[in-house]
C-alpha cells in the first residue's frame, strides 16, 4: 500500500528534477570517452543527490505517518503501527482522554523524523529549489 502512494510521488519529483539536468554535461562526458556506467555514477548521481535525498526523506515521512491503511488492515495490537496505537490510546473510562500520554507518545515518535530533517536540511532545501529557476 505504501508503494501506491510513494512511487508516483517520487517518480513525479525525480522526473521534474532530471528534466532540468543539462544535456551538455552528458555529451561532454561521452566526448571524453566515459561509458554509460561512468556517466551515471560519476556525473549524474552527484547531480541527483539532493533530489534523491529529498524524495527519499519525503517518502519516508509519508510512510511513517501513514494512518488509513494501517488502521484498516491491522486487527491485533502486535500488528498496529505507532500512529494507530497512539490514536487508540484510551483512559481508565470511556469519558477520559489521556492527553498527556498521547502528547508524550507523539513527541517520542516525532523525534526521529525531526532528527532526519535536521541532518539532511541542506540537501532538502537544495533538492526542492533545484529545478525552480532557469538561467
Amino acid at each position: 500500500s505504501y508503494m501506491i502512494f510513494t512511487l508516483p510521488f517520487t517518480v513525479w519529483v525525480l522526473t521534474t528534477f532530471v528534466r532540468d539536468l543539462p544535456v551538455e554535461v552528458e555529451e561532454a562526458a561521452i566526448l571524453d570517452g566515459a561509458g554509460p556506467w561512468t556517466i551515471l555514477t560519476r556525473i549524474f548521481l552527484p547531480l541527483l543527490w539532493p533530489a534523491l535525498a529529498t524524495t527519499g526523506l519525503l517518502a519516508f515521512i509519508s510512510a511513517w505517518n501513514e494512518f488509513l491503511f494501517a488502521l484498516t488492515f491491522t486487527s491485533t495490537n502486535t500488528q498496529r503501527t505507532v500512529p494507530v496505537a497512539i490514536a487508540l490510546l484510551s483512559g481508565n473510562s470511556q469519558f477520559e482522554i489521556p492527553w498527556g500520554n498521547i502528547m508524550a507518545a507523539s513527541v517520542i515518535v516525532t523525534v526521529p523524523l525531526v532528527a532526519l530533517v535536521l541532518i539532511f536540511q541542506r540537501r532538502i532545501v537544495s533538492g526542492l529549489t533545484a529545478g525552480g529557476v532557469k538561467g
